[in-house]
């Protein structure tokens, strides 16, 4: 058939279809399953918008365009009107303010997500409020379940077991006193272990196998406690020796007080009941909600990893929850994945195999070790020793030559490091150890980050700048370590060399924000205040005001910088055109109202231009 012929015929057949169909009674007419959309124009559209870009080139902007998930056009409505079509969704925002999404630099996601699960017990001062604590959380389950009775049995056990812990605390603290000479007063004592692993759990255990260990982590994990059954099943007297970066806090007489620190917690951790992948999956689930919730879109995920934990902990975590959650496409927010350093290897084969990133959510960061202990604990490694504690200056958890040996074969196998610093010695000892990486390895865009960086000796802060570390920081610490520090290491000492954010800035370091959750809670909005104010609750007058940072600088270390600390800047941290389309819009009506009164929550979070929380 001849090729004009050919279209002729093609035509008619089209023209008698349209026609037959325009006869045909609409509940009864044939539809196409979709309707083509134009490619020029954008999925949404917002304006009317405040928006801050933390884009040099374009800082603010009243209207952006999405489409296909990501940032297609931004700047004045004139500029994007053009892309709105039939199908384009408007969101008129009458001068809401617009942030790109938070990204938080650094959390142990799937931990706080089992610990959003667990008794609350932060903030208690009181066997009151510790009994109140554990009584609400109780009711609450049983108002979710029908087996009233069987609850009411555990109830009372739960809170027998709660005040019977509670006592221990205090007589094991009152021991510790007198030991270590730290003065631990009733309310710091309570304080001190935060969130207590799941009393629920516990109590269910006495109901149902009449046996009872207790193990109980301090908040910042390096430090725990076990009852005397949880040590006698895990061998643990007088007879046993401090494993190499930890210590078993001891009586007079030599015995062990159940108290472990750092590495030395690894003598108990087989002895714990392991968290099924059910409760880990449902825990990944519920943090992903709760950082939506704050504005995060992105966290970079340090994993289960502390010392004296398995390195296998955080694979399993990535090979059973990651994987399966990317797999069943419930991923719901970005996560950068850092692995155990001794696992090295295995993480640049899986670079090699899978490239960084194994979709839009999931993306290879690099490796993470330890080099210290922390302030609370009284293991972080300082020049001069601890308050009251001649004999103590910290714990150096990791050899150096290990340390040194293993950064180096990360870093030639393309591997970004962060290295877990917090006392003054340690991030010496780091910045130290970086001068040999970069004269032995050569200069590169390695983004080496220090975590933590959180007390500095004079003149360290401007050795960041030299090989453009990332000092990956945790403002909201220093709301509770503005009061205690001082008494850890001294008042002087404290306000000489604590959190130092300005100096970091000065000197030429990349400041990236981070929560450390679950040891603080996940909350962008409260860190940006504390580095902007640096006034814990009840204080007049700022902690080391000089510190002090301004609102575009705090707002780019919790976006763009750190973005960039962890390689991601490409594509999320600003609102760029060809970036992800991750935004907060939040109450403030004005960028005035927005910079003298930091509202405490987002009104709504969207990830690739869709609506995520609420």
């Amino acid at each position: 058939m001849p090729l004009a012929a050919h279209s002729a015929l093609l035509a008619a057949a089209v023209a008698i279809v349209a026609a037959v169909s325009l006869l045909v009674p609409p509940p009864f007419r044939f539809s196409f399953p979709w309707t083509p959309r134009d490619h020029r124009f954008a999925d949404m559209v917002l304006t009317s918008a405040t928006i801050y870009t933390a884009d040099p080139a374009r800082p603010f902007a009243d209207a952006m365009a999405v489409r296909d998930g990501r940032v297609l056009r931004i700047g004045t409505y004139q500029s994007v009107k053009e892309l709105k079509g039939r199908h384009t969704r408007e969101l008129n925002l009458s001068g809401n303010v617009v942030l790109p999404g938070f990204i938080d630099s650094h959390v142990h996601f799937i931990e706080g997500g089992l610990q959003l699960a667990r008794v609350p017990l932060r903030g208690v001062r009181s066997k009151d409020d510790f009994i109140a604590r554990v009584k609400e959380a109780v009711t609450v389950i049983s108002q979710l379940n029908k087996s009233g009775s069987s609850l009411r049995v555990m109830l009372f056990l739960v809170l027998a077991f709660a005040k019977a812990l509670y006592q221990y605390f205090l007589d094991l603290l009152s021991e510790q006193i007198s030991i270590l000479g730290s003065g631990f007063s009733e309310e710091v004592g309570t304080t001190m272990f935060g969130e207590v692993t799941s009393l629920l759990l516990l109590g269910w255990m006495i109901y149902h196998l009449k046996i009872l260990y207790v193990w109980l982590s301090r908040m910042d994990g390096h430090m725990g406690v076990a009852n005397s059954l949880a040590m006698k099943i895990a061998g643990i007297d007088k007879n046993t020796n401090d494993p190499i970066g930890g210590t078993i806090m001891r009586t007079t007489k030599g015995e062990p007080t159940g108290l472990l620190v750092d590495t030395a917690m690894k003598l108990i951790f087989d002895v714990i009941q392991k968290v099924s992948n059910r409760e880990r999956k449902e825990a990944l689930l519920r943090a992903s909600r709760h950082a939506l919730m704050r504005g995060v879109t992105t966290v970079v995920d340090v994993g289960s990893y502390f010392p004296g934990v398995s390195d296998e902990k955080t694979w399993q975590d990535f090979s059973d929850i990651y994987k399966w959650a990317h797999s069943m496409e419930k991923m719901i927010i970005r996560v950068c994945l850092f692995f155990p350093m001794p696992t090295w290897s295995r993480v640049s084969d899986l670079i090699d195999e899978n490239g960084r990133s194994l979709s839009q959510w999931i993306h290879l960061g690099g490796v993470k070790a330890f080099l210290d202990g922390s302030v609370g604990s009284s293991s972080a490694l300082f020049h001069e020793p601890y308050e009251g504690d001649p004999g103590n200056y910290g714990l150096q958890v990791t050899d150096m030559d290990t340390l040194l040996n293993r950064t180096l074969e990360s870093d030639k196998s393309g591997l970004q490091v962060a290295i877990h610093a917090i006392g003054d010695k340690a991030n010496d000892m780091l910045l130290d150890m970086v001068d040999m990486v970069v004269n032995l390895n050569g200069v590169k865009d390695r983004r080496f980050r220090i975590e933590h960086a959180q007390h500095l000796a004079p003149g360290a802060a401007n050795r960041f700048g030299k090989h453009g570390l990332i000092a990956s920081v945790q403002p909201d610490h220093l709301l509770d370590d503005a009061t205690s520090a001082g008494n850890k290491i001294g008042s002087e000492r404290a306000e000489r060399s604590s959190y130092t954010f300005r100096s970091l800035l000065t000197g030429g370091a990349q400041l990236a924000f981070g929560s450390d959750w679950p040891v603080s809670d996940i909350n962008p909005l409260q860190a940006i205040q504390t580095a902007m104010f640096r006034k814990p609750p009840g204080w007049e007058v700022p902690w080391i005001p000089a510190e002090c940072l301004t609102l575009d600088e705090s707002l780019k270390a919790h976006t763009i910088s750190a973005a960039y600390a962890c390689f991601l800047d490409h594509v999320v941290g600003s609102l760029s055109e060809g970036k992800y389309a991750d935004f907060v819009v939040l109450p403030s009506r004005s960028w005035d109202e927005f910079s003298t009164d930091v509202p405490g929550k987002v009104l709504a979070t969207y990830v690739s231009g869709k609506q995520a929380y609420p």
